[in-house]
């Protein structure tokens, strides 16, 4: 066989790569510039490492093999072995299963096996295709991976343009591959913790080894070594060959179960085809674009881009494609001739695209600038209306076109379509018009079907039509030198406005089949379309603020501040800055000599919050720090910000609900943060205190009693749970009850607490380290807790176990209503991740499920408030709590009515139940 005839395999030191891509790039983020986003920087390394190297490196077979968590052979033989690696950085510990994951989408053989290093395998892997006679290539920067070249084998270095062939490796080391396990014992691994021989470093164990001509030699000769080098030999000779062993990497691995028929079956390491729309799927969701667009070049066929989206619908594919391929016919509307053309067509057409430019993100503030219309796949109208830049045309007065356009805007049975509907019913309402008719959303019907996927236009444009268009920087320009929309030249904001509007159809008709054939999902978006109106009701009533009692707490609390700073002064017997962790380090250890909780990543000793809560149960300083953060975040964050956010017409503070964003269904709230403000401390529910009603009203708050408590009881079927919450049984004292074997009249205060510990505990997956943590017990005594529970519960065990299994099986839990729950790590190599996703998946049902009920009830109450009781206000929604503000003589009303709605939005196989209060303001509500 001739050189040109040997098939080539290429290895992959994965886990060398991971940590060079990572300290190679910079800080690069899923959203650029935010810091809070998804650090991405080593992933996008590795894929264009990986690219590089598939072009450089023209391969048969390949394998990236990365080491898996948790401990080898070699732990067991040295339990010191990599004892001074410091712990992976934590965002790059967060890029391992994306890297993964791209790897196998790029069409590499992935390997990953626990209790083998990834040197072990690529040995085993080199020696089987050496044997065979093949070529192979490890790409590492690993110098431990010499003693594998041979004839056959090279290792490379991409990064340094090094080259280890048998000649490369005898020139570096002074010595030839088949010595490079004795050289590696003489000088030992300082990066695993491996001793060798003391004061013998690489040219002193070159020397020995080529006069002797191995270690065992030299071991034979050590007592004619002279000087402290042989004396210090002789001191390693018994450790030697357990150093030895720790060093040589295993070449008769098996790999069976990993590589089926291997190393028979070679093919099973082929490399393969990348996966186009998947792989297109992972760029756009940590902000690759650059590599989309390449990725979409290089599969373009003829006369179109190729579509990226996996695309499930019958017939959604060739309707992708055509959407790529047919011509555009934008319109923009200057005279009224065209406007009545266009209002004939919005009238005639079955469903409109409908969306709004404006002059500002936020809802409540914005005004119009143009209108677009889509009424078929690619035609479409734009309206300037309040264009003023230097070239701006004549355009078409915006308050006679709003009042033509207002009765079809307003009309229920005229069928509109949007992408974050809510927003453009904001900016309509601002201008006066009550924009009925809206029945479908694409960004809610991608957050129904692709819960764990982004929903912005753009995203679904590309992922199922594969188009892609201006953006709004494009037009507008970043940073300082942003222009206004209304500057933008008007045939630019055309072609982007209509572009918005044929793009919104375009995906309403791939992503609406989808759920037409899913009846459970499709009820889900039903749910969240009707859930959109009412939250538009909420948001636009707001609730009232006392400003002037927020600026009070904030004074009050501010001279709290000063006295603890003082007060942490005098502790420490110096001023410092309290938000230094360099300063606190030097104060805590050095000074007050407190123990060192743990490290940082970088070696430095931790004052992070969990070593602050650890300190404080036996040291002043900590506490009090930790007092004056609780503090700080609680002027900084409320005090200070709410009366600021306040309209100043009507002194309401406006939240702003996002549907799509909580993997649960739940909702959140920002500008400001309701679900945030603390409730367990005085001064967090003295907030609460400032959310009042006028004069003559109150505030009432509605909120379903122990809800996910009672969906446990409901999903698991344990009968001695379902007993408790029909019987009517205060649930923690029955709980109590069964786990400490006591009658209930007799169970404890404290045995209370901790079985209402143990319950909430369990929903979200509490481990025995955790509720021993929680409880301040031990681990032991925790897990003696647990297991009691699970004997008298033991269908909530059944239902934890089953629900891991169909999560693996499935990769998404469901809500008992259908709303689905994706678990992307839930099979993920990585321990802690996949621990974690577990997790989720015995808590996201329960909490999913209340997300859906507290939306079947805000939707059905709305609906009764419009129809009977249209003065009654519903102000906030807050986790599983309704908040009204009312006249003073509708209390009886509401308190009957509110929570009658509330327990009956669902038959489950326990009763629901609401609790109210009322009073001037929310924290006398409750």
């Amino acid at each position: 066989m001739t050189d040109n005839d040997r098939k080539t395999l290429l290895l992959v030191d994965g886990s060398s790569y991971l940590y060079r891509a990572y300290h190679a790039m910079p800080d690069l983020r899923a959203v650029p510039g935010d810091p809070s986003s998804p650090a991405t920087g080593a992933i996008r390394g590795m894929v264009n490492m990986l690219t590089a190297l598939q072009k450089e490196v023209p391969a048969e077979y390949a394998a990236c093999v990365f080491d898996a968590s948790g401990p080898t052979f070699r732990d067991a033989l040295y339990s010191d072995y990599k004892a001074n690696r410091a712990a992976m950085p934590e965002d790059l510990r967060a890029q391992v299963q994306p890297i993964h994951e791209v790897v196998r989408l790029l069409g590499w053989p992935l390997l990953c096996i626990e209790g083998v290093e990834a040197d072990d395998v690529i040995g085993t892997l080199a020696r089987h295709a050496s044997a065979r006679g093949m070529r192979v290539i490890i790409a590492s920067g690993d110098k431990d991976l010499s003693q594998l070249v041979d004839e056959n084998v090279t290792v490379i270095d991409t990064m340094s343009g090094k080259r280890r062939d048998v000649a490369g490796v005898t020139a570096e080391f002074g010595v030839p591959p088949s010595l490079m396990v004795d050289f590696q014992t003489l000088v030992g691994d300082a990066v695993d913790n491996v001793p060798g021989v003391a004061k013998v470093g690489p040219k002193t164990a070159a020397k020995w080894l080529m006069e002797h001509g191995s270690l065992d030699a030299l071991i034979a000769k050590a007592g004619a070594i002279k000087g402290v080098a042989g004396e210090n030999l002789r001191a390693a000779l018994q450790w030697l060959p357990t150093g030895r062993e720790l060093v040589t990497i295993k070449t008769d691995c098996d790999l069976q179960e990993h590589l089926p028929g291997y190393p028979d079956a070679i093919d099973s390491i082929a490399i393969g085809d990348s996966n186009t729309p998947a792989l297109a799927d992972f760029y756009e969701k940590f902000g690759f674009r650059t590599l989309a667009r390449a990725l979409q070049a290089a599969h373009e066929p003829e006369g179109g881009a190729a579509v990226e989206g996996e695309v499930t619908s019958a017939g959604a594919t060739e309707f992708a494609e055509a959407a790529q391929q047919r011509p555009l016919d934008y319109d923009i509307v200057l005279t009224w001739e065209d406007f009545d053309r266009w209002l004939a067509l919005l009238k005639a057409a079955p469903l409109v695209a409908l969306d709004t430019e404006t002059t500002s993100l936020d809802e409540l503030r914005a005004r119009v600038v143009g209108l677009s219309f889509s009424v078929e796949p690619g035609s479409a109208a734009y309206i300037p209306l309040a264009h003023d830049g230097p070239d701006a045309p004549e355009q078409l007065p915006l308050d006679e076109v709003l009042a033509r356009l207002k009765p079809w805007l307003e009309d229920p049975a005229a069928h509109k379509l949007g992408q974050h509907v809510k927003y453009d019913r904001h900016v309509l309402a601002n201008h006066g018009i009550d924009v009925r008719g809206y029945v479908h959303d694409t960004m809610l019907q991608s957050y129904v079907l692709e819960v764990h996927k982004p929903h912005g236009l753009s995203s679904l444009a590309e992922r199922h039509t594969g188009r892609t268009g201006l953006t709004y920087e494009d037009l507008c320009g970043k940073g300082a030198k942003q222009i206004p929309f209304s500057q933008v030249p008007v045939q630019q904001a055309a072609a982007y406005a209509c572009e918005d509007s044929d793009q919104t159809l375009d995906v309403h008709r791939v992503l609406w089949p989808q759920l037409e054939a899913a009846p459970k999902l499709r009820g889900i978006y039903e749910l969240e379309i009707a859930c959109s109106e009412t939250l538009f009701r909420i948001e636009r009533n707001g609730v009232l603020i006392d400003a002037g009692l927020l600026g009070q707490q904030s004074r009050d609390l501010g001279q709290r501040i000063l006295a603890l700073e003082t007060k942490a002064y005098e502790i420490a017997g110096q001023p410092f800055n309290l938000g230094s962790p360099k300063q606190l380090g030097e104060i805590f250890f050095d000074k007050l000599g407190m123990p060192v909780i743990k490290k940082t990543a970088t070696g430095a000793r931790s004052t992070d919050e969990e070593v602050l809560e650890k300190l404080a149960e036996d040291y002043p300083l900590p506490a009090t720090l930790l007092e004056h953060r609780s503090l700080c975040k609680l002027k900084g964050t409320y005090t200070d910000k709410l009366g600021q956010l306040a309209d100043p017409r009507t002194g309401r503070v406006h939240t702003h609900y996002a549907q799509a964003v909580a993997v649960t269904g739940r909702l959140s709230s920002n500008e400001p943060n309701l679900q945030n403000i603390p409730i367990r401390t005085a001064e967090g529910r003295r907030i609460r205190e400032a959310f009042i009603a006028p004069p003559g009203r109150l505030i009432a708050s509605c909120d379903y009693s122990q809800i996910e408590l009672r969906i446990m009881a409901h999903i698991s079927g344990d009968e001695a749970l379902l007993h408790a919450f029909t019987a009517g049984l205060d649930v923690h004292r029955a709980t109590a009850s069964e786990v400490f074997g006591v009658a209930l009249e007799q169970v404890s205060s404290e045995q209370r607490r901790y079985a209402k510990t143990i319950n909430f505990g369990l929903i979200y997956g509490m481990s025995s380290f955790g509720l021993a943590k929680s409880l301040g017990i031990s681990t032991s005594a925790a897990k003696n807790y647990i297991d009691r529970y699970f004997e008298r519960y033991p269908g909530v065990k059944r239902y934890m176990d089953l629900t891991r299994l169909e999560a693996k099986e499935r990769g998404y839990v469901e809500t008992v209503f259908g709303r689905r729950l994706v678990l992307p790590e839930i099979n993920s190599p990585n321990g802690p991740r996949r621990a974690a996703a577990e997790r989720a998946a015995i808590n996201a049902p329960m909490q999913g499920t209340a997300a859906d009920l507290i939306k079947m009830a805000m939707v059905q109450v709305q609906e009764l408030l419009d129809r009977t009781k249209p003065e009654v206000l519903m102000v906030m929604q807050v986790h599983d709590e309704l908040v009204f503000e009312l006249p003073e003589s509708e209390a009886d009303w509401l308190r009957a009515e509110v929570p009658r709605i509330m327990a009956g939005v669902a038959q489950l196989k326990v009763p629901l139940l609401a609790e109210v209060g009322t009073g001037a303001n929310w924290e006398a509500a409750h």
